[in-house]
């Protein structure tokens, strides 16, 4: 144990250390770790609320270095959640989950699949633990750049304008933010949170809690952790289930683009869904969708309207809205009484899923993730300083996702971004994974997915040598969310290490 005083209600053990422990890293793969009630953990409204009504639920804090080449220097703590198996005569192991962002809890993701797995060989058979990853959540220090209000303020001052004028406003906008974040975040945190750090955290974290082998569910941006994890460790792997497939070798700039095709293949799902229907707020040609939403909400650039809490909805909080609501269809319905009530000025709706997508509760108060979100994109990826390819993969981005343009002509100079000014080198760079020993990993994609296409779990499968499994949907990620046949296939994958004997396919 790392300090600290025994607490009532706390339970200590020490598993490990197991499997394999790098050498003058003993004191963390070996250290005790106290379980205890998760209140505390929580960094959000249903954060708390879970954790109230879910006693089974334990909490505790895993002590890593900051700095790997540093062991004997600063240390960081990682926020854990567990949920037992309730059959520990047969329990297989522990099953470590990441939902992505990055920036995204794990402490939260695991408390939210409990239900989910509480009823199969998951539930039964696996320890389900999820954790904030460093600078995370209930992670300690946590990267911290700008306060609520500042945060509120940048949402507000949505800059659209593309004038030289408009790009040197969003530039030192950019330049403000990286400068707050090396200020209050520190330097040395900054300088190691990316995803080459997170994998030997999650190495450690395997060794204190007594497994020899990670088993590992990645969603999203999970999943290029789950790889960078494979890369370093790959002897330590017992399965891997990766969901909605980042590609590794993709740059930024085509990863943008990609992604902007991808929502517009959603938009367009959206848009014959609702066509459909008497209400839908963008009428009943889905051909016409397109400018019909931008009827709606181009003119909040120079007009935002009443969200009825004293704030304004622009046109950025507007297009944040539909992309939250293109990530599943369950939000479909939503989204169009959003735009329903747009037509009313009034942008309560759309707020509320901006906010949703912000990290932002009903008393003001902001989650952490876009910030760890920005700052590990900005140490997993080199800088960009090439203003040209900036400027194409902007065009490019438009042109692929058009009912995202803002109506405004193109610039002819970049602003960057905040990563162009971030304070810290990059730690990595994007590369096909080359992975010699690797045990079969069974990668998720689904044909719709509006923010990892689908071609990018084609990819990384390959890349892997592993098994597809496509899913036919139009939603980000599948595992654990309502299809029996993609949970019956990762299950027993999971549990049982079997896949099927050619690349399954699932639907819908």
């Amino acid at each position: 144990m790392f300090g600290g005083q025994a607490e009532a209600g706390v339970t200590f053990e020490r598993p490990g250390p197991a499997g394999t422990v790098p050498a003058g890293l003993e004191r963390f793969y070996g250290q005790q770790l106290g379980w205890g009630a998760c209140d505390t953990y929580a960094t959000s409204d249903s954060d708390r609320k879970i954790f109230a009504s879910s006693p089974d639920l334990k909490c505790a804090r895993l002590t890593v270095p900051m700095d790997y080449s540093k062991p004997d220097g600063k240390t960081t703590t990682l926020g854990l959640l567990r949920r037992k198996a309730t059959d520990s005569g047969q329990r297989v192991g522990t099953l470590f989950v990441n939902p992505g962002g990055p920036g995204a809890s794990g402490v939260d993701a695991a408390a939210s699949l409990a239900s989910a797995v509480a009823g199969n060989d998951l539930g039964k058979r696996f320890d389900l633990v999820g954790f904030d990853p460093r600078g995370i959540g209930s992670s300690e220090p946590a990267v911290h750049c700008l306060t609520d209000a500042e945060r509120d303020k940048q949402r507000a001052d949505d800059i659209e304008d593309t004038s030289a004028a408009g790009v040197a406003k969003e530039a030192a906008q950019f330049r403000d933010y990286a400068s707050k974040c090396a200020q209050r975040s520190g330097s040395d945190l900054l300088a190691n949170i990316g995803t080459r750090d997170v994998a030997k955290d999650l190495d450690v974290m395997r060794s204190a809690l007594g497994d020899k082998k990670v088993t590992y569910l990645g969603y999203s941006y999970g999943t290029f952790l789950g790889t960078t994890y494979a890369e370093q460790f790959p002897a330590n792997v017992r399965a891997l289930v990766l969901d909605g497939a980042v590609d590794p070798n993709q740059s930024p700039a085509d990863e943008q683009v990609a992604q902007s095709a991808g929502f517009q293949k959603a938009f367009d799902q959206f848009a014959t869904w609702c066509a459909q229907r008497q209400d839908c707020a963008l009428g009943r040609d889905a051909s016409k969708a397109v400018q019909a939403y931008h009827d709606l909400v181009i003119p909040l650039i120079k007009n935002p309207v009443d969200t009825g809490d004293g704030r304004k909805l622009t046109f950025g909080d507007a297009t944040t809205a539909t992309v939250q609501a293109l990530y599943t269809q369950q939000l479909w319905e939503t989204l169009n009484s959003g735009l329903v009530q747009l037509k009313r000025g009034l942008g309560t709706t759309l707020m509320t899923m901006a906010d949703l997508y912000d990290g932002r509760d009903t008393d003001g108060k902001y989650s952490n993730e876009q910030d760890a979100f920005t700052a590990i994109q900005c140490v997993d990826n080199p800088q960009s300083k090439d203003q040209a390819a900036e400027l194409d993969a902007e065009r490019r981005s438009t042109e692929a996702a058009p009912f995202l343009d803002n109506g405004q002509p193109l610039p002819t100079s970049s602003p960057g971004d905040s990563c162009s000014y971030w304070p810290v080198p990059s730690t990595s760079q994007p590369h096909l994974p080359k992975v010699s020993g690797l045990p079969p990993t069974l990668v998720i994609s689904t044909t719709n997915d509006p923010a990892t296409p689908y071609q990018a779990g084609v990819n990384l499968a390959g890349a892997l040598g592993g098994f597809l499994l496509t899913y036919q949907s139009t939603q980000h990620t599948a595992f654990l969310q309502g299809s029996d046949c993609v949970d019956h296939v990762g299950v027993n994958y999971l549990v049982n290490l079997k896949l099927p004997a050619a690349d399954p396919r699932c639907s819908s």
